[in-house]
């Protein structure tokens, strides 16, 4: 499944309305260690179906992130019934970011 990217209109949706385990990925375009995150994001978003993965830029949706606290990125997120249920900040390896749902 493709990477589906978020805005503060389609937030609710997407992700807080999700039948789906959520991964959400704050990142922005100039930040390195998001674009070292991006290709493992990607990679778990075609291997794992039974997880919606989303990505949302924190330049062009600024008040996203402020409501879950983002201070640094990139910021993974992992959502479950329209709730935040864990996070994890920085570059990861994929093993560590499939963590947030067991």
């Amino acid at each position: 499944m493709a990477v589906i990217v978020i805005t503060k209109e389609n937030f609710k949706s997407e992700v807080l309305q999700s039948d789906k385990p959520v991964l959400v990925d704050f990142w922005a375009t100039w930040c390195g260690p998001c674009r070292m995150m991006a290709p493992v994001v990607e990679s778990i978003a075609e291997e794992h179906p039974e997880l919606k993965v989303c990505k949302v830029d924190v330049d062009e949706n600024p008040e996203l992130a402020q409501m879950f606290n983002v201070m640094s990125i990139p910021t993974l997120a992992a959502f479950k019934g329209g709730q935040m249920t864990g996070t994890a900040v920085g570059y990861q390896p994929k093993e560590n970011v499939l963590k947030l749902f067991a």
